[in-house]
């Protein structure tokens, strides 16, 4: 868990890295690292420590932005207002979505948050209208105290920050009463109740959370894009995001970063080999998880405390 000492280094190392970018490509990675971190980030604390799947995150990553791109761009509302109008408003169908879906467990929860998510990308893409469709729709830009903010050096400031705010609020809510009542669901759940903690109220909390975290990311990206289509709910998304949270490592907040960091950074470096790319983040994929079957974070904590 995140320790004073830790969010000082993520501090330093979010402070100090804008110096090796050498153009605003560099910055434009970075901001979507740390965007993609931040939803996994509140993911993993539904997977990693409440052992809740979710295929359909990415649907709450993309109402958070559509939120508020229709709120400012067809309502006429500032960003500031829309922005945390939009997350508020994915937490509370969050929250009515939760309440009969996680009664389920396994597989049929699986196939429940993986339906949801599929019915968010068809309504975004047929209610063209509202959300311009297919072809997605253009989102107002952020403007602050009179400012647009504008330029890379300036988005990643604000990417940075709100990652650093993710993992320090992640970080209290682990090391909180709540965050042990969810390491005890994720060990069994009829002794945790046995115990006397609420299964049902906690995973919904946690699944809350995990949305307000998928929509806080889906809102900056979208106004840091200037454009939003429903790709962005795709079921495919959804499997990434997952992907990055296993690859990294569940039940660690600095596995869920780090697989971020690198499945976000991989696809990147690989373009180099053209239709050899997929081939090779696939081998890169299976070699890890064999030799790193806990993901990277735990199975190297793991090796470190047996030395």
């Amino acid at each position: 868990m995140p320790r004073g000492p830790q969010l000082g280094a993520l501090a330093l190392v979010l402070v100090l890295l804008p110096l090796t970018f050498a153009n605003n490509y560099f910055y434009e990675v970075a901001i979507l690292v740390a965007l993609n971190a931040i939803v996994c980030v509140g993911l993993n604390l539904l997977i990693g420590y409440a052992g809740q799947i979710s295929l359909g995150h990415a649907g709450f990553y993309a109402l958070g932005g559509y939120g508020s791109a229709i709120a400012a761009a067809r309502w006429g509302w500032p960003v500031w207002a829309s922005m945390p109008a939009a997350v508020l408003a994915v937490g509370v169908l969050a929250w009515l979505v939760g309440r009969p879906t996680l009664r389920l467990k396994g597989h049929t929860l699986a196939m429940a948050t993986l339906g949801l998510g599929v019915i968010v990308s068809i309504v975004l893409t047929n209610e063209d209208r509202i959300t311009g469709g297919p072809d997605g729709m253009a989102v107002p830009p952020l403007v602050l105290a009179g400012s647009t903010l504008r330029g890379e050096a300036v988005w990643y400031g604000i990417a940075a920050a709100a990652l650093w705010i993710a993992v320090w609020l992640a970080g209290n809510l682990i090391d909180s009463p709540v965050g042990r009542a969810l390491r005890a669901l994720h060990g069994s759940e009829v002794a945790a109740e046995t115990l006397g903690v609420d299964s049902a109220r906690w995973k919904l909390v946690v699944f809350v959370i995990s949305a307000l975290f998928a929509a806080s990311a889906g809102a900056l990206t979208a106004h840091y894009a200037g454009f939003i289509t429903p790709a962005k709910a795709s079921f495919l998304h959804s499997v990434e995001l997952v992907i990055m949270v296993v690859f990294g490592g569940m039940a660690s907040v600095w596995g869920a970063v780090l697989g971020a960091v690198v499945l976000t950074v991989l696809p990147q470096a690989l373009t180099v080999l053209k239709d050899y790319e997929m081939m090779v983040f696939g081998a890169v994929l299976v070699t890890t998880m064999v030799f790193f079957p806990r993901g990277i974070v735990p199975t190297l904590a793991g090796l470190a405390s047996r030395r």
